[in-house]
C-alpha cells in the first residue's frame, strides 16, 4: 500500500439526526420514533471519515455556519482525524442539517434536509498547494464553481478525480468531463439517460474512465476500459441505508489511490456499504482498517 496518501475532498458536511419508525406515516398523524442517533453526515464528509479510518489522510473543504450545528460538525470530523481546516465558517449563517427517518422493515430511509446558507465555497478559498499534494480529489458536486476549478487543477497535475453524483445539480454537466471516475445514484441516472447502461456509456463518451451507477438492493453496474462490471449487493441485515452511497464511493476512491483495478475498488465499495447499512447512520458501521486489510490482503 502507499504510505499516508492524502485525499482532498470538497462538498457537503452535515449534522444528522436519525430515528427509526415501523413504517412511514400518512399525513396529519403523530408518529413515534425510537433509537435517536446524532452523527456527522454529508456525502463528501462521510467518505473522508471512511478514508481516514482506513489509514489515509483526509482534508475537507466546504461551508458551515457559525451555529451549534457547525461546531458539532467540526467536532465529529476532528474526532475522526479528518483535517477540517478547509471548512469556511459563514458568520450568522446556518449549517447543513438533516433529520432522517429509517424503516428497518424495508431498509428504506427518508431524508429531510436544509442546505448551508451563506455564500457558496469559492475557488480562492481552496488550499491549492495541498490539493496538488493529494493522491485523489473526491467531490460531491455541491459547490460547482470551486469543484470545477479544483477538478481542472487536479486533472492537469495527473491527480485522479472521483465524483459522487447523487443528484443532477446545476454545474454537474460541466464538472463531469473533468473527472476520471463518476458513479451516480439511480436518481441521477434517471435524469441523465434512459437506463443505467446508457448513463455509463454517456459518461464514458464524456471522457470518464470509470463510470458506474449504484442500484440499491440490485447492486451496481459500471463500465471501465471497455468492459462491463455488474455485481449484486453483499448480504446484510440492513436497518438504515443512510451513508451507504457515501461509503461506496469512499471504497472506490481508496482502491484507486492504492492502484487497485476497477473490480476490486468497486467490490470494496459494495462490501463497506453493506456493513454501513447494518448500523444507524452513515459512519458507525464503516469497517475498521484491520478488517479491510484482512479481507483484501492489501489489494492483491
Amino acid at each position: 500500500m502507499k504510505k499516508n496518501p492524502l485525499v482532498f475532498g470538497i462538498g457537503q458536511c452535515s449534522l444528522d439526526y436519525l430515528g427509526l419508525v415501523d413504517a412511514y406515516p400518512p399525513p396529519d398523524v403523530k408518529c413515534e420514533f425510537s433509537h435517536l442517533v446524532v452523527q456527522g453526515g454529508g456525502p463528501a464528509a462521510t467518505a473522508l471519515v471512511a478514508l481516514a479510518r482506513w489509514g489515509l489522510r483526509a482534508h475537507l473543504a466546504g461551508v458551515v455556519g457559525d451555529d451549534d450545528f457547525g461546531e458539532q460538525i467540526r467536532s465529529f470530523l476532528a474526532a475522526e482525524g479528518v483535517d477540517a481546516s478547509g471548512l469556511r465558517i459563514r458568520q450568522q449563517q446556518r449549517s447543513q442539517f438533516a433529520f432522517i427517518v429509517s424503516e428497518p422493515s424495508c431498509a428504506r430511509r427518508t431524508v429531510f434536509w436544509q442546505r448551508p446558507t451563506g455564500e457558496s465555497l469559492q475557488p480562492d478559498e481552496l488550499d491549492a498547494d495541498l490539493l496538488l499534494q493529494s493522491s485523489a480529489l473526491h467531490i460531491d458536486g455541491l459547490f460547482p464553481e470551486a469543484s470545477l476549478w479544483a477538478c481542472r487543477k487536479a486533472r492537469a497535475a495527473g491527480i485522479p478525480v472521483v465524483l459522487d453524483a447523487g443528484t443532477l445539480r446545476p454545474g454537474m454537466l460541466d464538472i463531469i468531463p473533468a473527472c476520471d471516475c463518476v458513479i451516480t445514484s439511480e436518481v441521477f441516472s434517471r435524469a441523465f439517460a434512459d437506463s443505467p447502461a446508457a448513463t455509463c456509456l454517456r459518461l464514458a463518451a464524456l471522457g470518464v474512465k470509470l463510470a458506474g451507477v449504484t442500484l440499491g438492493a440490485r447492486g451496481y453496474l459500471a463500465f471501465a476500459a471497455g468492459r462491463w462490471i455488474e455485481k449484486g449487493v453483499y448480504p446484510a441485515r440492513a436497518i438504515d441505508t443512510t451513508g451507504c452511497g457515501d461509503v461506496f464511493h469512499a471504497g472506490v476512491t481508496y482502491g484507486l489511490v492504492q492502484g487497485w483495478h476497477a473490480e476490486q475498488a468497486l467490490d470494496l465499495g459494495a462490501w463497506a456499504a453493506a456493513a454501513v447499512s447494518e448500523q444507524m447512520g452513515g459512519r458507525k458501521g464503516i469497517p475498521p482498517l484491520q478488517t479491510l486489510a484482512e479481507k483484501y490482503n492489501d489489494g492483491s
